[in-house]
């Protein structure tokens, strides 16, 4: 009879788990501001209770912040990423104005940044950017409570804007015009030529040669691949913020992430800002993962609404994003696809309904369609 009870009793115990069996959940945030010790736990035991996994934390340069943050993350039982910027960089003593990239008009994005005044992109083909980004990324992979590096605007300026953007800015960006086209600055220009044997100052429309595509498109996986290299060296791991596709990737901002030695891949699949509906995520999730052959993770990013109820009337499409209504869709979508989970932008912006809507599918079977 007790052997009965104990065989009762793993069976429910086993059920009971895959009952609870849940996606894994990552999230974009940021910090610390004024915020005590104290209240940073109280928030990442929160995430955590709510179905959250580990963090993409932004805190700066600073490895101490990592350091102080990094405790209080790990504390609440979270896995600890640093969400640090890569080719943007503001102001900075270690950065010469040189190392900025050039557009097609020969204006550096240091002093006349494209879009918004954050724009100051460095240049990928400056051993002084790759210097200062492996020192940068080396120190903080260095905190002993750092899991991962989590690298973002690891790009070119977006040579053409996502459409849902274009009223934003004012913009109609149906080709690439020369304001946003970068890099031009003397190395890229030469490095070009002796690599293909054209002069891509003296092409009409230089948007129509594929190598000098092929060519910006390299020089970022460069960048990547040597942060990658120091990372690992540091036994973390290192994954990034990628714009969808790569199809996408590629046409608006260089981008051809599918060849980055990364241990995972973030898609910002962000459905507003290309004038889709939720099940849109799904199908570009299902292109991301078929373009790693599924060998690497792919966690599906998610845009959250932070005012459903005036999203309508909303003008600024980064106060838009998915609705409590709509979350099951694009979650539905991503691990159906082939998503290994998500990531949530951002917890901040989650409303109750959303908190509601997000429970019920993270716990769902994926399975059965």
């Amino acid at each position: 009879m007790k052997k009965l009870i104990a065989a009762i009793v793993i069976i429910f115990n086993l059920y009971s788990c895959a009952e609870k069996s849940k996606i894994p959940v990552y999230a974009w945030t940021g910090g610390p501001g004024e915020a005590t010790d104290q209240e940073l736990l109280a928030t990442f035991k929160d995430y955590k209770e709510k179905g959250i996994d580990g963090l993409m934390y932004n805190g700066g340069q600073d490895p101490k912040t990592y350091e102080r943050v990094g405790k209080l993350v790990k504390e609440a039982g979270l896995e600890f990423h640093t969400w640090v910027p890569t080719m943007v960089q503001g102001d900075n003593p270690k950065l010469a104005p040189e190392l900025y990239a050039i557009n097609r008009n020969g204006e550096s994005a240091f002093d006349k940044p494209v879009y918004v005044p954050y724009y100051k992109f460095l240049c990928p083909n400056k051993p002084g950017t790759h210097q200062f980004l492996a020192e940068l990324y080396g120190n903080i992979a260095s905190v002993e409570e750092v899991d991962g590096i989590h690298l973002d605007y690891i790009r070119f300026p977006d040579v053409i804007l996502a459409e849902g953007l274009w009223d934003k800015y004012g913009l109609v960006m149906d080709e690439e015009y020369a304001p946003a086209d970068y890099c031009y600055c003397d190395d890229c220009v030469a490095d070009f030529k002796v690599e293909s044997g054209i002069d891509i100052k003296e092409v009409e429309d230089p948007s129509q040669v594929a190598e000098w595509k092929q060519f910006r498109y390299n020089l970022i996986t460069d960048v990547v691949n040597g942060i990658a290299e120091v990372v690992h060296e540091k036994g973390k791991k290192i994954n990034a913020a990628v714009f969808p596709g790569p199809s996408i990737s590629k046409k608006l901002v260089r981008q051809e992430w599918d060849k980055w030695n990364l241990d995972a891949i973030y898609p910002m699949n962000y459905n507003d800002f290309y004038l889709k509906g939720p099940e849109w995520v799904g199908e570009v999730t299902k292109e991301e993962v078929a373009a790693v052959n599924n060998q690497k993770p792919i966690f599906s990013g998610l845009f959250i609404c932070p005012n459903p109820e005036n999203k309508t009337e909303e003008n600024d499409p980064e106060n838009h994003g998915l609705l409590p209504s709509e979350i099951e869709t694009a979650i539905r979508g991503s691990i159906e696809n082939g998503a290994t989970g998500i990531c949530l932008f951002t917890p901040e912006r989650m409303t109750a309904e959303h908190w509601v809507a997000f429970e019920k599918a993270i716990y769902a079977d994926y399975t059965k369609k």
